[in-house]
């Protein structure tokens, strides 16, 4: 059966030794999967239903987009039950969950710390040393003003303990600028915590070479790197399905054994969602995008899983 090899039963608590993400024993760990779109617009994509499509596929991770602005959580705080849901559905598939505080057009994390902590001290002591549960504590600071010492490190020197508190050992992501492109300036001013991995965010109609030669940095200055959203499409979710420039960047992700998460398993009219208009909860291939066959497939070549 998938998971055997590669799922939360087998891999156990996670541990970042050096640049690389390892299981319990000490083997490579590499977590490949769907990101959802937002919680508050998608949440039955995010059922156990429609995430074991992803785990039959291939998937031994889900990420899971709790939007904080753009009616969510924090006009919104009901769409932390259906984030709940999603994290529990993912556990009992024997599939890690990330949870993830996913600020956007509020652009630096430290507009909201303060519901920030709130909210990684409920959900880090509900899921206290739980080894399934992965927290991303920022998806994408930008905007001119916000850097990584000024914003973004100060939050998470803020966040990281609150989480540490309840799951001393839990796997932490932590953003970066420019919407999570920085992640070299993160290498060369790292924080001072264990178990922490920066994100890389990418687009493959929009990023190329430039983007993984950054990545690269990081990755020789010692630095660990998970990717927690790419796509398939332009940044903007257009653009149709850049199949080649995807292939450049799997293929580089695989080099270098790199986590991701596609976005985004949802039904939207935009080339980067993997399902198509009208996909019921319970998708089958038929109900596949363009971009949800390519990354489906490229799932199912590292693994048993199959979507057919």
């Amino acid at each position: 059966m998938y998971g055997s090899r590669n799922g939360l039963s087998y891999h156990g608590a996670l541990k970042v030794s050096g640049a690389r993400l390892t299981g319990r024993t000490g083997e490579k760990a590499v977590l490949r999967g769907m990101s959802s779109h937002g919680m508050q617009w998608y949440p039955r994509f995010a059922s156990v239903e429609s995430i074991r499509r992803t785990k039959e596929a291939g998937a031994n991770v889900f990420r899971i987009a709790m939007y904080t602005g753009e009616g969510g959580y924090l006009s919104n705080p009901s769409v932390k039950r259906d984030v709940i849901n999603a994290a529990d559905a993912a556990l009992s598939l024997d599939m890690y969950a990330i949870i993830d505080w996913h600020i956007l057009s509020d652009n630096d994390p430290l507009a909201n710390v303060e519901s920030a902590e709130a909210f990684f001290e409920e959900i880090s002591l509900l899921y206290a040393n739980n080894p399934g549960i992965i927290y991303e504590i920022c998806n994408e600071p930008n905007g001119a003003e916000v850097t990584w010492a000024k914003s973004v490190k100060p939050y998470a020197e803020r966040i990281i303990p609150v989480i540490r508190k309840n799951s001393p050992e839990a796997v932490i992501l932590v953003g970066n600028p420019t919407w999570s492109q920085d992640v070299n300036i993160c290498a060369a001013d790292p924080l001072g915590f264990e178990n922490i991995m920066y994100t890389l965010h990418f687009y493959a109609g929009t990023h190329g070479a430039e983007l993984r030669g950054k990545c690269e940095k990081a990755l020789d200055a010692g630095a660990a790197v998970f990717v927690s959203e790419w796509g398939t499409s332009a940044a903007d979710g257009s653009g149709g399905t850049f199949l080649k420039q995807s292939d450049e960047w799997m293929d580089f992700l695989d080099r270098h054994d790199l986590s991701w998460c596609n976005w985004s398993l949802c039904d939207k009219n935009e080339s980067s969602a993997a399902l198509l208009p009208g996909a019921p909860e319970n998708w089958t291939r038929e109900h596949l995008s363009g971009s949800g066959r390519y990354v489906l497939g490229r799932l199912g070549a590292k693994s048993e899983g199959t979507y057919d």
